[in-house]
């Protein structure tokens, strides 16, 4: 399977360090093109206030619509009906406001997460998602529980040939990675926010060059995660895949391996 790994929002976080991004992936399949996450939209970048919130000033996102995934999707040729389905990590803004833009896609997520954005949600939910991002009503298909068994001891859900959500809470309450099987045996797992500085989980990015720690970035993961004993687990269970052969871990915002893939490409 191609997959194209794309930067969605350029945010400049004013307490962060270096400039964050929103990394989705594109993944040309058999039954359309499907994304894994959707970054910011049009809408997000035309109507800040009404669909971001105050977390706006923080994510400091720059509003050039180039940089949405429907500019770079067209970009390529291909029309917005095109990409058929898109797999969620979560319902943060920077990972789901890309949907509204195509409106014909089917929309997955866990049901754990769905609950905690959509039907059910807590107050530190209410103030975590932005209902105003999917009020065109997208066809939203939830997984319930931690799916079948997949591989290295861990269960997902296969929502499309390849392309496999995997429950890995903790950054919110319905977080997920995804893994995707790009073939001859190498797997991509965009990682959503499941670990925010890449040193977290690898001494080098996949070039082999060293990563350093990030404290800013790490600092930020604590503070807006919900369950700090589940994030260190995930870092552990992330750093396992990543040492697998093939595996490449990718998580959403660290610039440093989103720059180091594209550059392979």
């Amino acid at each position: 399977m191609r997959v194209d790994v794309l930067n969605c929002a350029v945010m400049n976080n004013l307490l962060i360090r270096p400039q964050l991004c929103a990394v989705v992936l594109l993944c040309h399949t058999d039954a359309g093109l499907v994304l894994v996450d959707s970054g910011l939209g049009t809408a997000d970048l035309a109507e800040p206030e009404r669909r971001l919130g105050l977390i706006r000033f923080l994510q400091g996102a720059d509003r050039d619509a180039r940089h949405t995934a429907l500019s770079q999707v067209t970009a390529a040729g291909h029309a917005p009906e095109d990409v058929t389905h898109i797999v969620l990590t979560h319902l943060d803004n920077d990972h789901v406001g890309g949907i509204a833009d195509f409106p014909g896609a089917v929309v997955h997520t866990t049901a754990d997460e769905y609950a905690a954005a959509v039907t059910d949600p807590d107050w530190r939910d209410k103030v975590r998602y932005r209902p105003a991002q999917w009020d065109h009503e997208p066809d939203f298909r939830t997984h319930e529980g931690r799916g079948d068994v997949w591989k290295h001891d861990l269960t997902g859900h296969e929502v499309l040939p390849g392309i496999t959500l995997i429950p890995m809470p903790g950054h919110s309450r319905g977080h997920a990675v995804v893994a995707v099987d790009t073939g001859e045996r190498s797997m991509i797992i965009h990682s959503g926010d499941a670990v925010f500085d890449a040193s977290s989980y690898a001494k080098a990015s996949p070039s082999g060059r060293p990563l350093r720690k990030l404290p800013s970035m790490r600092a930020f993961e604590s503070v807006v995660g919900r369950d700090h004993r589940a994030i260190r687990e995930n870092h552990r269970t992330l750093a396992g895949l990543n040492n697998q052969p093939g595996v490449t871990v990718i998580p959403a915002h660290d610039k440093r391996i989103l720059e180091d893939l594209q550059g392979r490409t």
